[in-house]
């Protein structure tokens, strides 16, 4: 990811900081905190602060699409560089974050997809979090608390949630992700405007294992080919 842990973690003050800043912006007029807030970890580092200006700088220099279909997430997302090409037929608007978990988005939630209206929401997270020894039900949570978030504030915002995919360098991950594929998959089946997509089966060769042809160098981030196969799975749920 962009991001390495040793290079961004922050020390205990700013964190502290930022889920301050972040729980007095999510409070009602009354004091109560949102409900989507309650039990949410701090953001995982307060630099997210400089992709959400730099977002503020791209909607001026070029304003964003009407309502398009948002894609958010870690930098499976940010990397996309060929998304509006792989999904002709809508407007889409990249807002990939990468090395961001899924609890990230949700503090960020306004700056990565509220604020444009989206007519449908597609993150992609939970990669990192794994890989930072976050549990299956941790991402579950904190993927229904995004959610909630969207809803409370757009209801009825189709959210599609790609499953986590299976890259070379976290091999050893395989059984987590799994697992919490698994439990978002269940909890999607049964909501009414949230559909999973599984992308980790099909990035998997005879043997189970991730197929390394769909990779760069790094073992980590998809190339072309892993592109090509994501677009093939996420093109049918789109929202035209």
């Amino acid at each position: 990811m962009r991001r390495s842990p040793e290079a961004t973690r922050p020390g205990v003050s700013a964190l502290l900081l930022t889920a301050l800043l972040a729980l007095t912006a999510c409070a009602s007029p009354g004091g109560a905190t949102a409900a989507w807030a309650e039990g949410l970890d701090p953001v995982s580092t307060p630099d997210w602060a400089q992709d959400m200006a730099r977002f503020d700088a791209e909607d001026a220099a070029h304003p964003p699409p009407s309502a398009p279909v948002v894609f958010t997430g870690s930098s499976s997302v940010r990397m996309w560089e060929t998304l509006a090409r792989d999904f002709p037929e809508v407007p889409v608007l990249n807002r990939g974050f990468g090395g961001s978990q899924v609890r990230d988005a949700v503090w960020h939630a306004d700056s990565v997809a509220l604020r444009y209206r989206p007519r449908q929401i597609v993150l992609y997270a939970g990669d990192n979090d794994t890989a930072e020894g976050r549990t299956p039900r941790q991402v579950l949570d904190d993927t229904r608390r995004f959610v909630a978030r969207v809803h409370a504030a757009l209801p009825g915002t189709p959210v599609v949630l790609l499953g986590i995919k299976p890259s070379p360098s976290r091999a050893g991950l395989l059984p987590v992700q799994r697992e919490t594929n698994r439990l978002l998959a269940d909890w999607a089946g049964s909501q009414a405007r949230v559909r999973y997509v599984d992308v980790f089966n099909p990035m998997l060769d005879a043997d189970g294992r991730p197929r390394e042809a769909l990779f760069l160098a790094d073992r980590l981030h998809m190339n072309a080919d892993g592109y090509a196969l994501w677009r093939e799975l996420i093109r049918p749920v789109l929202v035209r």
